[in-house]
């Protein structure tokens, strides 16, 4: 995309990313993927107006599904193996992490998956209404003191723009072994109009969805003892959300 701006870690503008952007030195493989791969599958930002996600591909796609912090890539890659005929977004800062993903996409011969490599929220600012039909946001930081819960990715702002992206019927899925966290995250989100928690009982929390796929995080967590919970909501259809929040304000 010629026009489009490249990630810039020195922008201060629009929301302020607070995780690491590298770790440990890359291995020469993996340091040539971010060369070579990663320009050829970055999403850049448009210099005006709003993003053509689907022009991304370079296949048509019947649905672009998205994951904030995707970590090491292994959910994202096999999402996109188990779904060849679906658009991903991965959105990740933390360049090992990309370098992760990349390998990965290499291996599988994955076309399908395009990246972000900078904070989610600043794409879902170019983004179309009605644009993404799952969103995952699995393990994303708890930042569990107190004073840094407002760089959590869950709070009012992100809850009315994934409102706004998601197309209806849409799935929002998240995930964390952090029990803070995941309170924080049901009082943002439970209460809103546009989104549905599909919860029946407290089984539904443990349980994760039938196509799960185990990330290396997740992993960690289970060795060392913690119990990961799964939530997932849908977005509720437009109309539907108006009118309860109508009533709700009534």
């Amino acid at each position: 995309m010629s026009n489009a701006k490249k990630p810039d870690e020195k922008n201060h503008d629009g929301p302020q990313w607070y995780g690491r952007r590298r770790g440990h030195k890359l291995r020469p493989n993996r340091q040539a993927l971010i060369d070579t791969r990663l320009p050829e599958l970055r999403i850049g930002l448009p210099e005006s107006g709003v993003l053509d996600l689907e022009a991304a591909f370079s296949s048509p796609v019947r649905d672009i599904w998205l994951e904030v912090g995707f970590g090491g890539g292994e959910h994202l890659a096999a999402q996109a193996r188990a779904h060849p005929d679906i658009g991903f977004i991965g959105c990740e800062p933390f360049i090992n992490g990309i370098a992760s993903l990349l390998s990965l996409i290499e291996r599988d011969g994955l076309t399908n998956v395009r990246v972000y490599d900078d904070d989610a929220r600043k794409l879902f600012q170019v983004l179309p209404d009605a644009v993404l039909g799952r969103v995952f946001a699995l393990y994303t930081d708890p930042w569990p003191k107190k004073r840094h819960h407002r760089r959590r990715f869950i709070t009012v702002d992100t809850a009315e723009t994934l409102v706004r992206l998601m197309k209806d019927d849409a799935q929002l899925r998240l995930a964390s072994d952090h029990m803070g966290y995941v309170g924080w995250m049901l009082e943002h989100l439970s209460g809103h109009p546009g989104l549905q928690w599909q919860a029946r009982s407290k089984r539904d929390w443990t349980k994760p969805p039938s196509d799960w796929v185990e990330t290396r995080y997740e992993k960690k967590a289970k060795e060392k003892g913690f119990g990961p919970v799964y939530l997932c909501f849908t977005r509720v259809a437009r109309g539907e959300d108006e009118a309860a929040s109508a009533l709700k304000n009534h």
